[in-house]
C-alpha cells in the first residue's frame, strides 16, 4: 500500500531505456502515439485512464497471464476508494482490461482495498490475500477467492464472510495504521502455510511479521516475526522468494529444495520511498531468515532500481520457469497536470530476477517478449561524429525509439 511520492528521484536503470514507451489502449502494445496524449507511454503496462500504483498479486493461470494493481476508478488522482484493477495477457506485453476484481464491500474492507498477494494452492486454484481498510480505520488482511475457477481470465471474485483473517495485535506493539501487504504464502515442511505482513512499532523497528495456517483461512501470527532491523520505519509491500544458486531460472515460492538455494527478502522502505533487498538464508525450523554477511535490512542495501520505482512485486512463471519482477513507477508531475491528462502511473517492464553467479547480488532483464515490440534495425557503419554537427536518422520514430 504505497505511499504517493511527487518528488524527482533520479534516474532508472538502463534497461527501463531498452524501449522507452508503454501501451494501452486495449491495452495493447502500439508503435503510434496519441497525439491528444503526447505524455502518455507505448510499451509499458497503463490502464486504458485514471490512478494506478502498486502492481498486485501477477501471476499465470491457465496459460493467461494475469496482473492486479490498485486502482481509482473515479479519477487520475490517489483516491482512498482504491480497487483491486486486473488485466490479462498471453505475452505479457499485450493487455486486456477486465473489470475490477473486488471492490470495498465488506466491513473489513469498507475503507479501500490494498495491496496483497496471490498464492496459488496446491490443487491449482489461486487465492488472493489483500490488506482493507476497515470500518474503525484498522488495517486487517483478507481473503478472495475466484467464483468460477474454470474461467481462465478469473473475471469474478467473491469475499468469504469470515474476513478478515488477521487484525493487528497492539500486546506486540503493533499500530492499527501499520500493518499491510501480504506475500505470497509458501508451504513449510510441516505442511503448513506461511505468509508475511509489513509492519513497524512505534519505536521505528521494521519488521515483517510471520502467519501460519493449515488451511488458508484460520492463521496464528508466531511469537517472532520472520525479520527485524531497527530504526528503518515502516516496510511496506514486502516480498520474500528463494532464488537459485546454480543458474538463473526461477524458483518455485513453496519449494522445498534447500540446498541450491539462497532466499531474498525485498521491502519498501516508506522513510526513502525506495526498495531494498538482501540475500540470505531461511531456517525452515524457526521460520527466522538472516541476510548473508554484508547486508543489513536498511537503506543501505542495495535496490532493485535506481529511479522512479517503488512498491516492487515478483511472481513465479511456471511455464517459462522463470521469476518475473514488476514495479511501479509513479509520477513527477502536480496532481492538477494528471487530472488534465486523464491517467497518473505505469508499471514498468516485467523483468526476469535471477541470482547473480557471486551469490552476492540480482541480475535482472527484460523478459525476452518485449522484444516482440521492435521494429526495424536501424544500422550505421563508420560515422564519424564531428563536435557540433547535427546527424539525422531515418527510420525511427522519436517518441518510441
Amino acid at each position: 500500500m504505497a505511499k504517493v511520492n511527487r518528488s524527482n528521484i533520479g534516474l532508472s536503470l538502463l534497461l527501463s531505456l531498452l524501449l522507452c514507451y508503454f501501451i494501452t489502449d486495449l491495452e495493447a502494445s502500439s508503435s503510434h502515439q496519441d497525439l491528444n496524449q503526447p505524455y502518455r507511454t507505448g510499451y509499458h503496462f497503463q490502464p486504458p485512464r485514471n490512478w494506478m500504483n502498486d502492481p498486485n498479486g501477477p501471476m499465470i493461470y491457465k496459460g493467461i497471464y494475469h496482473l492486479f494493481y490498485q486502482y481509482n476508478p473515479y479519477g487520475a488522482v490517489w483516491d482512498v476508494r482504491i480497487v483491486w484493477g486486473h488485466s490479462t495477457s498471453v505475452d505479457l506485453v499485450n493487455w486486456t482490461p477486465q473489470p475490477p476484481a473486488f471492490s470495498p464491500s465488506q466491513p473489513s474492507d469498507i475503507n479501500g482495498c490494498w495491496s496483497g498477494s496471490v498464492t496459488i494452492l496446491p490443487d491449482g486454484k489461486p487465492v488472493i490475500l489483500y490488506t482493507g481498510i476497515d470500518e474503525n480505520k484498522s488495517q486487517v488482511q483478507n481473503v478472495a477467492v475466484p467464483v468460477n475457477v474454470s474461467d481462465p481470465y478469473l473475471r469474478e471474485w467473491s469475499k468469504p464472510p469470515l474476513n478478515p483473517l488477521m487484525t493487528p495485535n497492539a500486546v506486540n506493539g503493533i499500530d492499527p495504521d501499520r500493518f499491510r501487504d501480504p506475500t505470497t504464502a509458501w508451504l513449510g515442511l510441516d505442511g503448513e502455510w506461511r505468509v508475511i505482513v509489513g509492519s513497524s512499532t512505534d519505536e521505528r523497528r521494521g519488521l515483517v511479521l510471520l502467519y501460519k495456517s493449515r488451511d488458508f483461512f484460520n492463521w496464528t501470527q508466531s511469537t517472532k516475526p520472520l525479520h527485524y532491523e531497527d530504526l528503518t520505519g515502516m516496510w511496506e509491500c514486502p516480498d520474500f522468494f528463494p532464488v537459485s544458486t546454480t543458474g538463473s531460472d526461477g524458483v518455485e515460492t513453496s519449494s522445498f529444495v534447500q540446498d541450491e538455494v539462497k532466499y531474498v527478502l525485498k521491502v519498501s522502505l516508506i522513510e526513502t520511498l525506495h526498495d531494498y533487498y538482501t540475500i540470505g538464508s531461511y531456517d525452515r525450523e524457526k521460520d527466522l531468515y538472516v541476510p548473508d554477511l554484508g547486508f543489513v535490512q536498511d537503506e543501505t542495501a542495495p535496490r532493485l532500481d535506481y529511479g522512479k520505482y517503488y512498491a516492487s512485486k515478483t511472481f513465479y512463471d511456471d511455464d517459462k520457469k522463470r521469476r518475473i519482477l514488476w514495479g511501479w513507477v509513479n509520477e513527477s508531475s502536480p496532481a492538477k497536470d494528471d487530472i488534465k491528462k486523464g491517467w497518473a502511473g505505469l508499471q514498468s517492464f516485467p523483468r526476469k530476477i535471477w541470482l547473480d553467479e557471486s551469490g552476492k547480488e540480482l541480475l535482472q532483464w527484460p523478459i525476452e517478449e518485449i522484444e516482440t515490440l521492435r521494429g526495424t534495425q536501424v544500422n550505421w557503419h563508420n560515422k564519424i561524429l564531428e563536435a557540433g554537427s547535427t546527424l539525422q536518422v531515418h527510420g525511427v520514430t522519436a517518441a518510441q525509439v
